[in-house]
């Protein structure tokens, strides 16, 4: 468990990376994206992760990788985005969004370190379209979930559905080292 720990602390430190540095450039105008834009965004991206897993081939110069990072990203941003509503403008600081993404991410840390032990690493057998697909199954969850004004009746929320898609976007990161690596 300690290996999956440092792997996703070494994922999540670039992604981490990418966020400040858009926020540098962009600030947190993400701050005006509704729930539903959020999940869209991680739509788009997962849904050009099966594009090319099932094409075999790439005509824009970002390959999955990039997309992994940009799912964990939105991720947080949406669970960001369920906690202060969405705004009108850009009214969250640098210090303030960097609090909140640290605060999400080591959240999603604590959730998959929980979910391993439970499912005793079983995302280390899974094939990478796995990750994929379980990523649009929970995004088309979250879509009827937002499209029924966030209710459920048994099933877990918005958020608990954010969390996986991060946590499986991580794994993703993970493999693509590994074969790296091993290549």
């Amino acid at each position: 468990m300690i290996k999956t720990e440092q792997q996703f602390d070494q994922a999540i430190a670039i992604c981490r990376d990418i966020f400040l540095k858009k926020m540098k450039d962009y600030g947190c105008s993400w701050r005006i994206l509704r729930p539903q834009s959020v999940t869209d965004q991680i739509f788009i991206k997962a849904n050009r992760i099966r594009s090319i897993e099932t094409k075999g081939v790439s005509k824009v110069d970002e390959g999955i990788r990039s997309e992994l990072i940009a799912i964990v990203n939105y991720g947080i941003i949406g669970l960001i985005q369920l906690e202060l509503g969405f705004s009108e403008t850009d009214d969250l600081s640098y210090e303030k969004g960097v609090e909140l993404y640290s605060k999400y991410l080591d959240r999603a840390k604590k959730l998959m370190i929980d979910k391993n032990h439970d499912y005793d690493e079983a995302w280390r057998s899974m094939r990478m379209e796995s990750y994929t697909d379980l990523i649009l199954q929970k995004i088309y969850r979250t879509k009827q979930i937002e499209d029924n004004k966030g209710k459920t009746l048994i099933s877990e929320g918005i958020d608990a559905n954010y969390y996986d898609m991060i946590n499986y976007a991580v794994f993703g990161l993970i493999k693509i080292e590994e074969q790296s690596v091993s290549n």
